[in-house]
C-alpha cells in the first residue's frame, strides 16, 4: 500500500518527465531485460541532459521507441544498432562507437584478414576518441576537429568497404550493415550536444539491473509502474 501510495504521488513529475524527454534535441536510449510476474519484459530508459525517464513494456520493439519518444520528435538519438531504433532517420542517429569498438575487436579475435581489418579500424577508433576528449576538454576546436575528422572518415570507410571481401563471413556481414548506416556514425562530429557513445544511458540502467538481480523484477503492472516511476526519479 506504501508502494502504490509513493507511486501515485509521483505519477504526475513523471509524466511531466517523459513530455520534457519529448522536447530535447538530444538523447541517449538503451533497454535490458526484465521479468513481470512470469512474463519476460524489457526496461527501457532515455537519458537527457536533465532528465532520465524509465519504463517497463513486454515489448523491445519499435513501438516502444515510438511511445518514448512521441511521433513527433525531431532530436538526435544515440542508440546501439538494435533494430528497434531502425525507423528513425540516419541523420537523427548516432551509433555507439564503444559499442563497435567492441566488435572490432571482434574482428580482430578472428584472425586472418579479419583482424587486419580490425586493427586498422581500431587504430581510427582510438585517434578518434584521442581528439574528442580533446574537444570536451576544449583544449582542440570542433572546427579543428571537424577538419581532422574528413580523412579519418574516408579511411574507416575504405577499412569497411575492404572488409565485405575476403574476410571472415561474420566480419564481412558486419561491414556491410555498417556501410549502410554510415552516416550515422558520424553524427556527433557535427551536431553539438550529441556523444559518440551510448553510455550515459548504459549506466542509467545499471541501477535497474541491479534491482532486477536483488528483487527479480516486479511482480504485476502496479509493480512495474512503482518501480519505473521510482528509478525516474531518482536517476534525474
Amino acid at each position: 500500500q506504501l508502494e502504490q501510495a509513493a507511486s501515485q504521488a509521483v505519477a504526475t513529475p513523471v509524466d511531466e518527465a517523459h513530455a520534457y524527454i519529448q522536447q530535447q534535441e538530444a538523447v541517449n536510449m538503451d533497454e535490458t531485460s526484465w521479468s513481470e510476474g512470469p512474463h519476460k519484459a524489457w526496461l527501457w530508459t532515455v537519458v537527457s541532459t536533465w532528465v532520465t525517464v524509465f519504463v517497463i513494456r513486454w515489448s523491445r520493439g519499435g513501438k516502444v521507441v515510438r511511445e518514448l519518444l512521441g511521433e513527433d520528435f525531431e532530436g538526435m538519438v544515440g542508440s546501439d544498432r538494435w533494430s528497434s531504433y531502425s525507423f528513425l532517420p540516419l541523420d537523427r542517429r548516432q551509433l555507439c562507437w564503444s559499442h563497435l569498438k567492441r566488435e572490432f575487436q571482434a574482428f580482430v579475435d578472428r584472425g586472418g584478414e579479419s583482424a587486419r581489418v580490425g586493427q586498422l579500424l581500431l587504430k581510427e577508433v582510438d585517434l578518434m576518441f584521442t581528439w574528442w576528449h580533446r574537444v570536451r576538454d576544449g583544449t582542440l576546436k570542433r572546427s579543428s576537429f571537424q577538419t581532422y575528422m574528413v580523412d579519418l572518415k574516408g579511411r574507416v570507410h575504405l577499412w569497411l568497404w575492404s572488409g565485405q571481401y575476403g574476410a571472415h563471413a561474420e566480419t564481412a556481414a558486419t561491414c556491410r550493415e555498417l556501410l549502410k548506416v554510415e552516416s550515422a556514425l558520424w553524427t556527433f562530429v557535427y551536431k553539438d550536444g550529441v556523444e559518440p557513445t551510448n553510455n550515459a544511458a548504459e549506466q542509467a540502467l545499471r541501477h535497474g539491473v541491479l534491482w532486477r538481480k536483488s528483487s527479480f523484477g516486479t511482480q504485476s503492472a502496479a509493480g512495474s509502474r512503482f518501480a519505473e516511476r521510482m528509478m525516474t526519479v531518482v536517476a534525474t
